[in-house]
Formats: C-alpha cells, structure tokens, sequence
C-alpha cells in the first residue's frame, strides 16, 4: 500500500516548488510550515543558542513561535536532518526531540521571567489553562466583585463556586446586598456547567478581566513610591517630601497624590469611617483626632453616636496641648489599622486618579 496518495504526492511537489520544506517519518508525509521550521530549529539548538534568537523576538513572535512548538508534536532525527539542510546548517542532535508544553515552557524559562512565561503558556493553553481559578482567587476580592457585578448573576454564580471558597465569600461581602442574595439563591440551586459554557466563561475571564488586571499592576516609579512613602513614620515623611519639592515639584506632587494618608480617611464610606471607629483604642483615637482639622473631626463625629461623641471631645479638651510627634504617631498608627482591616476585606480602599474619592 502506497504511504503517500497522488493528491498528497502533488501536495508535496507543489511545497516543494514553492521552496517549503517537505519531511518525512514512517507512516505519512509532512509539510512544515514556517512557523513550525523556525520552532524545531529552535527546540533543536536548545536554551543555550536558542536564546540570542529569541532575544531578538518581539513578544508577539514568541508567542507565535510559542505556539508551533507546542502543536509540532514529535520530530525525528530524519526530519532534523532535512531541516538542517534547508538551513544549511550542521547541527549534532542526539536521538530526536518532540514539541509540547512542557519542552516549549522550558525553553522559554531560560531566558525569560516566570511571569512572562505564565502568560505566555496560559494564552497558548487556552480556556482550559490549568491555573486560571486559581489564579483569580487571588485577585483582591474588591476588584473582582467590581468586575463581577456588570455580569448576570448566573455568571457570577459560576465563578464563585469555581474559586476558593474563602475567597468567594470575601467577593460576595462586599456585592452589592440584593445582587449578592440572588447569587446565594442560583448558588444554592446550581447544576453541571456544561464544558462549552465554563470554557466560554474561562476564555472572557482571561481575555477581558485578567489581561486587564496584569496590565493594570504595571505600576510605574511613583506609585511604587507612594508606598514607600505611606510606610514612613510622619516626619521622615515630611522630611522626603520637603527635599524632594525642592529638587522636583512635579513628581513630588505626584507621589502625594497617590499616597494614601491620615486625611484620606475622612474620605471613606460611612460604614468604612464606623468600621476603623471600632477597632481604635479610644485614648489613640483621641490622640489622631486632637491633631486633625475641624472638618476631618467633624466627619469622624458624624459616624459616632451622640454619647460617644460628646465623651470624645471631653477627653481631647482635657488632654491638653500634646507634642506633634504623639499626634503623628496615633494618626500613622490609624492608617495602618485602615490598611490591615482592608487587607483582610474588612473595607475596602479605593483611591481613584481622577477625584481621590474612598468607597468602601
């Protein structure tokens, strides 16, 4: 019996023609594409001389390239050996080498980071990538709630029982109350996802949500430095600030207005302001207050009930004057409790460029 038919007989003389290359193995004949050529000459050279080439590809060609060696499948030594020819090149190969994920995910780990790499697989995997639920547990539950919350309640559904259970409850705390309840109840009653919609649901989540996030945590210098900032006590605070307005103005003024701060907090939620109010030790929290200005007082006040207010203000009044440095210290101390409650989802901080507005 014939191993090659007249159709595929004319099919390999018209590559042939063209200048493609054409291989063989024993159970049918091959037309290598362009793509998958360039891929088994660079699964062939292996990390060590692959890497200059691949150092002079733009991310969409390794992604391309990528991809034709994880759908190569094997290649002999035979095939290598036309290949070669083609690139008239001589190259030593032991035995032969097959192109899958786990070849294509090593070879992209020596000269490129983790987190290339994993973005890079994860997109070639497709909607079936292996760590795709479990990446968005780790998403910060106010971010995905905020996503989620556009979505039916039938998709939300489906996403949160697919994510760790911890963290579902996290995103659904903080749902809006009537859309969190018709989740429970489509929770409560959901059957089997079929394959076709749960690979649809994964393949959106990817494309338009997590794209999106990996995007969005490439933060540039001065975000990187408002929270090196945020994490200095008040005066060595002021004291870069003050050199750096001197030096530079602009990115001074920047930094600030990424920082998060004492001031910001009057900017929180009324449930976000009564949350931090019940966690402060109150001869602290008269202490911030003694130093903040009558209006951040006055939000502060607002949140506390008529009694509670009333003996506050009685306890600063008989506090007296009070050095800066302990007004400093309590203040730096209630933004930190501000941080740990949101770092728990206790609240949520959100400070947006455009009107530095806190919702919670």
């Amino acid at each position: 019996m014939a191993l090659v038919s007249q159709s595929e007989e004319a099919q390999v003389d018209a590559a042939k023609a063209a200048g493609q290359l054409v291989v063989s193995d024993t159970t049918a004949t091959r037309v290598l594409t362009g793509d998958e050529k360039a891929a088994a000459l660079l699964l062939a050279l292996g990390p060590d001389y692959g890497k200059p080439i691949f150092d002079e590809l733009d991310e969409l060609e390794v992604k391309q390239l990528s991809r034709a060696m994880v759908r190569l499948g094997p290649i002999t030594q035979d095939m290598l050996d036309d290949l070669m020819a083609e690139f008239v090149m001589s190259v030593s190969s032991n035995g032969s080498l097959s192109g899958n994920t786990d070849s294509t995910e090593r070879l992209l780990l020596s000269f490129l980071s983790q987190d290339k790499v994993d973005s890079i697989m994860e997109e070639i995997r497709g909607p079936a990538g292996r760590n795709m639920w479990e990446k968005l547990s780790n998403v910060q539950a106010d971010v995905l709630a905020a996503y989620l919350k556009n979505e039916y309640p039938q998709t939300i559904a489906v996403v949160l029982s697919k994510i760790a259970t911890e963290h579902a409850s996290l995103v659904l705390a903080v749902l809006p109350e009537e859309l969190a309840m018709d989740v429970v109840q489509r929770m409560l009653g959901l059957d089997p996802v079929q394959k076709e919609i749960l690979e649809k649901i994964e393949t959106t989540l990817r494309t338009e949500f997590m794209s999106t996030l990996n995007h969005s945590k490439r933060r540039d210098s001065h975000e990187q430095m408002a929270e090196i900032f945020n994490s200095f006590d008040r005066q060595t605070e002021a004291r870069f600030l003050t050199t750096l307005e001197e030096n530079n103005r602009d990115d001074a003024e920047r930094i600030k207005a990424l920082m998060f701060t004492f001031e910001d907090l009057a900017k929180l939620e009324s449930s976000a302001i009564q949350t931090l109010l019940a966690r402060m030790d109150k001869k602290e929290l008269a202490m911030a207050l003694k130093g903040a200005n009558d209006a951040t007082k006055e939000i502060f006040f607002d949140n506390m009930s008529g009694r509670t207010a009333k003996m506050l203000r009685e306890d600063m009044e008989a506090m007296g004057p009070v050095r800066l440095k302990d007004v400093d210290d309590a203040q730096g101390r209630m933004v930190s409790t501000a941080k740990d409650l949101a770092a728990k989802g206790d609240i949520v901080i959100m400070k947006t460029k455009s009107d530095d507005q806190m919702v919670a």
